[in-house]
């Protein structure tokens, strides 16, 4: 993937050491995590959060760091100067939008200095990565014409079942007005994007030893995508943060911000805002009825009329969303590796709701809905970075830190059984209605599909396209699984044919989430990117075929 140039918010080691926070600067920076790193020298995260090689090379946890203050930039701060020159690729032109974007950024983040660099492997944007392709010349009336062409590329439209079959891209692109073709553009992309790993060659070693499974499944068809609604991406290796509640319904994350869309009156709407205080209105045992200020949300959570968050301090923050306000805050642990990585909704048998949130401080802990009480708390030996519970509720999921899976017994937190084959450490796990089958995901670019009458070696192993897998949902009737790559590839397996057909969903950008809707019938994908940010919407096929109404 090329490289983008980065703003970060962080001061010379000088200035950092003696400097002072203002009254009205936020609290969230007094933390006691925003230290230096003993691994790369860096401010704002601690070794067990370093991302760099050498912090990699001084530890052997998790490399989660905390990055949402320069990805807003990216996406806000500077979107107001980004028309003049984002299409200019040297670094002389880099720098000279810098300089023009610094009063938006200073007023934004009121820092006192910045570091300017290029990182290997970070996620581009389709523009961006457009440009370099194009080689668009400047001079003369260059800047006319590239201002000109910005604006036909970022002018923000919708696409339709109907316009896609006459053939409109779905995303809104215009190919036909570019010097690189779409089919060259994907070439690109999969020789370019960096797959992120923690052991290094994992996803290599897949390649060589695992073919994909055939293409020419057709489950779901393309229905409508909207770019009125801009989904982000609040950790790189995070990425469950797109709900539907229904056929028509969904939520997602947007900045600071838990949004909704209704696809049947094409309205927006935001649910709840981060960006300031957020404190309950509601007395329960051990709330902090204080709150949190500027929350950086890391992981969400939305079914039915329930919504909980999870932030990257530990912070878990509950609503209702039938009700005004905030129901339930938080801290879970006060440890220094405190981001939450995942939270499971999901219906106790014994009645009411029940939620479990998988942390990074190596914790899976289980809370009731309703009185928000915490009722169990499992620890493992290394961070927790995704857990589902399986059907009937006896077993729980635990993927982290580590190449193999656990299966714990959902009471007592024992370990029931391991699974065995990964390479890489896992983000993503999901349990088949049947109870028998469940599938793990992996940053070996792998899903892995097990059986639980024959946990040796794996029923099925699918290999993504360029990158870790980092979201699975079965369907609710258990015919399809929904495999979700960082970006570009949501792939869709036939449980019917034991997972060796597919339909291949293919696109330009990082992947926010997936959902499918409660009864199957709408599958929806977030798309980040700071041009083409939108959300695809998928319908189910049926013989009768669909019509090109809200139904």
């Amino acid at each position: 993937m090329p490289a983008r140039l980065k703003v970060l918010t962080k001061l010379p080691a000088d200035q950092e050491k003696n400097r002072k926070i203002a009254p009205d600067e936020p609290a969230k920076q007094k933390r006691s995590s925003g230290g230096k790193c003993s691994g790369c020298g860096a401010f704002g995260h601690n070794l067990r959060r370093c991302k760099t090689k050498e912090g990699n090379e001084n530890q052997g946890s998790s490399v989660k760091a905390q990055w949402l203050d320069w990805m807003l930039i990216g996406v806000e701060a500077c979107e107001i100067a980004a028309y003049r020159k984002v299409m200019m690729v040297d670094m002389v032109d880099a720098f000279a939008f810098l300089d023009f974007c610094f009063p938006f950024v200073m007023s934004y983040q009121r820092m006192e200095a910045f570091d300017y660099m290029v990182e290997e492997g970070e996620m581009g944007d389709f523009i961006d990565e457009l440009d370099e392709e194009n080689h668009v010349a400047r001079g003369g009336g260059g800047e006319i014409e590239l201002n000109d062409e910005y604006d036909m590329l970022t002018k923000v439209t919708d696409t339709s079942a109907a316009q896609a079959r006459k053939g409109k891209d779905i995303q809104g692109i215009p190919w036909e007005s570019l010097n690189i073709t779409r089919e060259k553009y994907r070439l690109t992309r999969l020789q370019q994007y960096k797959n992120y790993e923690n052991i290094p060659l994992s996803g290599e070693a897949v390649d060589k030893e695992c073919k994909q499974m055939q293409k020419g499944g057709n489950y779901y068809q393309f229905f409508h995508n909207t770019r009125l609604v801009k989904p982000t991406i609040l950790h790189f290796q995070l990425r469950n943060l797109v709900w539907s509640t229904s056929k028509h319904d969904v939520y997602f994350m947007s900045n600071y911000s838990v949004m909704h869309w209704s696809s049947l009156s094409s309205n927006l709407s935001e649910i709840l805002n981060f960006a300031g205080h957020v404190s309950p209105n509601e007395k329960y045992a051990g709330s902090l009825l204080e709150g949190f200020t500027q929350t950086q949300i890391s992981t969400l959570a939305v079914k039915d009329n329930f919504m909980v968050a999870g932030g990257f301090e530990g912070e878990l923050i509950c609503k209702h969303l039938d009700k005004k306000g905030v129901s339930f805050c938080t801290r879970m642990t006060c440890d220094d590796n405190a981001i939450t990585n995942a939270v499971e909704i999901y219906d106790n048998l014994r009645g009411g709701t029940h939620f479990a949130v998988a942390n990074n401080d190596c914790g899976v802990r289980v809370y009731d809905m309703e009185r928000f009480q915490l009722l169990n708390h499992h620890r493992f030996p290394w961070p927790v970075n995704h857990t589902s519970v399986s059907p009937n509720r006896n077993l729980i999921t635990v993927v982290g830190d580590h190449q193999d899976a656990l299966l714990v017994d959902s009471q007592n937190g024992k370990t029931v059984a391991s699974v065995v084959g990964h390479l890489d450490y896992s983000f993503a796990t999901a349990w088949h209605p049947d109870g028998n089958i469940f599938a793990t995901g992996n940053q070996d670019k792998t899903c892995r599909v097990w059986d639980m009458r024959n946990l040796s070696v794996p029923m099925a192993t699918l290999k993504g396209n360029l990158g870790a897998v980092r979201s699975i949902r079965f369907s609710s009737d258990g015919q399809f699984m929904v495999v979700a790559e960082p970006a570009d590839f949501v792939h869709v397996y036939s449980s019917k044919a034991d997972f060796k057909e597919r339909q291949e969903i293919d696109f330009f950008g990082e992947i926010s989430g997936v959902s499918l809707s409660p009864d199957d019938e709408s599958l929806y994908i977030g798309i980040w990117d700071r041009t083409y940010a939108s959300l695809l919407q998928y319908n189910k096929r049926h013989t009768y075929g669909y019509l090109d109404s809200y139904l």
